[in-house]
């Protein structure tokens, strides 16, 4: 028995078409499972247009299909399920006016050599906030008498006051009236 008649599983009719039309178009190296994907596509393609042949038979009052329905009906999956690919031109006129912008240069430095982030995929394209405010800036509370609570703290007038003196608690808004409310 020669090395080159390997047990190859037998392939039915329609895959064999299938293997023997890729290979004509010079495709050599492919997945297995390619081909069973061009035989689905291709089932559902004759499938839908003889679906729609039938309902342009039905509609023209004709009780069996014509050359004319199955046309019919291939011209409509062209036009809205197939698009044309742009021609050649434009697209080498295209290719030559984003080519004309030579890329940012690339820093010498050691790891994962990136242009700048604006120039790659995984780069930020966008903004949560757009052209946010300025954040406030932080205001000495004490000295300017605001204060997000609503007690003051009070500290002893004498300048010779030791460091551990007592600061007396002012209360003010809120908490002074529940105070004054609470007193008997």
């Amino acid at each position: 028995m020669p090395a080159d008649s390997q047990k190859i599983p037998p392939q039915p009719r329609d895959a064999r078409i299938v293997s023997l039309i890729l290979q004509s178009l010079g495709v050599e190296d492919y997945d297995p499972k390619v081909v069973h994907q061009l035989l689905e596509f291709a089932h559902r393609y004759t499938t839908d247009v003889f679906q729609d042949s039938l309902i342009y038979a039905e509609h023209a009052n004709k009780n069996d299909l014509d050359l004319d329905d199955i046309q019919l009906a291939i011209q409509g999956r062209v036009n809205h399920s197939f698009t044309t690919p742009p021609p050649k031109e434009f697209l080498l006129e295209l290719a030559q006016e984003k080519n004309k912008i030579p890329l940012p240069l690339i820093p010498e430095k050691y790891g994962i050599r990136l242009p700048s982030d604006k120039h790659c995929l995984t780069g930020i394209n966008f903004s949560i906030v757009p052209d946010a405010p300025p954040p406030p800036r932080p205001v000495d509370k004490v000295s300017s008498g605001l204060m997000d609570t609503q007690e003051t703290l009070v500290e002893p007038e004498t300048e010779a006051a030791p460091v551990n003196a007592p600061v007396e608690v002012v209360k003010r808004g809120r908490d002074a009236m529940e105070d004054d409310d609470y007193d008997f």
